[in-house]
């Protein structure tokens, strides 16, 4: 692994980390601190407990130096890595937030106005730049200059229900997919084989405990079918829940005094995508332009719903990509083979290769195939 593409924190020997790794006996969930990884299985044989039961680092069986591990890709011409890096979180529900920035917004109009053909976008985005322009952006939801802008767009023919969640008082949030089935670091991400139009979303994901406390965050790529859910928003569950189309990684850093929420709402998490054609598409998402603060976001997550086994929460991204890949006025869609590297200093780097739903690896091991494991490993007498 070279040093460009070395996964964690740029503070790393700073930062408290939790993940999972597979040495071959089955799902562990480690702590990483001081540089060095820890086996904390027998204290908490699942992260959700562990999270549970948080109060700073546990012991563990040390399993040495972070650098050490030899991790891998899955796409590595190496030799099969002695420890697989998991998506690190396991029985929380993933859960996603959208819309949560103005660009975002925007595109999300283009695509239902466009009925999910890319080659009608640039036309659609000219002409809703030139009649809102950027009123949208200074806009709080909610407040009582949203519900003016409201009936302004709505007088004028422009209303969506995009637009609604955007600028209104109730944010976006579906779930992604279910528990155990995001990818980790150096694992492949899919999209389906019918897609034409399709991009990485890379956002930070904030990781909440049962009580609705955020404990952490990650990185991930909140993998987007714009064709899809453009021909219709009731088309979101398969423009957004498929096999391999949750990434998150490469650890959840806990919140401590030397990361806080502050840093995530000050984050910029930037995005890379090189294709085997030699194409390369970079971009970025600030967080300081997010609509909705992360914590309002939570607020409403758990307003009446419960998550006794937590849940991560994607936050939304403003990355939205326009540049045209192939054909003139098509806009960027996925390749097999794309790697796609999301990253922030605070976090770490989150890399993945695209490939479709199909050929990805299936999803095989769910919550009874984890307990049936741990309870083989001793792990659940306690």
């Amino acid at each position: 692994m070279s040093k460009n593409d070395f996964p964690l924190p740029q503070d790393w020997r700073d930062a408290v980390l939790v993940g999972r790794i597979d040495m071959g006996e089955g799902p562990t969930p480690v702590v990483v601190k001081d540089g060095r990884m820890f086996d904390v299985s027998k204290t908490a044989p699942t992260v959700s407990e562990l999270l549970e039961k948080w109060k700073g680092a546990p012991q563990g069986k040390d399993l040495g130096d972070i650098n050490d591990l030899g991790l891998q890709t899955a796409w590595s011409n190496g030799a099969k890595p002695k420890i697989k890096l998991l998506a690190p979180v396991d029985l929380q529900c993933v859960k996603a937030a959208g819309v949560t920035f103005a660009v975002s917004a925007m595109e999300r109009v283009i695509e239902e106005r466009a009925k999910g053909v890319p080659s009608k976008a640039q036309a659609i985005r000219e002409e809703l730049a030139s009649r809102i322009g950027t009123d949208i952006r200074k806009v709080v939801p909610g407040s009582p200059e949203a519900a003016k802008l409201k009936d302004v767009l709505i007088a004028d023919g422009l209303w969506s229900q995009y637009l609604e969640v955007a600028i209104g008082p109730d944010a976006e949030v579906f779930t992604k997919a279910p528990p155990m089935s995001s990818v980790g670091w150096g694992d492949y991400v899919g999209v389906r084989t019918q897609s034409t139009w399709n991009n990485p979303e890379p956002e930070i994901v904030v990781v909440v405990d049962r009580t609705g406390k955020a404990v952490g965050a990650t990185l991930g790529n909140d993998v987007n079918l714009r064709d899809y859910e453009g021909r219709s928003a009731l088309l979101l569950g398969k423009a957004k829940d498929n096999n391999a189309a949750s990434a998150l990684g490469p650890f959840i850093r806990m919140f401590d005094d030397k990361f806080t929420i502050n840093d995530v709402r000050q984050a910029v998490v930037e995005l890379e995508i090189v294709g085997t054609d030699n194409y390369r598409l970079e971009g970025r998402s600030t967080m300081a332009d997010i609509s909705r603060d992360p914590l309002d976001l939570v607020k409403q997550t758990v307003s009446e719903h419960q998550y006794p086994d937590g849940f991560a929460l994607f936050l939304g991204t403003l990355f939205a990509p326009t540049q045209d890949r192939d054909v003139k006025g098509s806009g960027f869609t996925h390749k097999e083979g794309d790697v796609v590297r999301i990253s922030t200093p605070k976090l770490g780097v989150l890399e993945n290769r695209v490939t479709t739903s199909k050929a990805a690896p299936p999803w095989n091991f769910g919550i009874s195939d984890l307990m049936k494991n741990l309870a083989k490993r001793g792990l659940l007498d306690a």
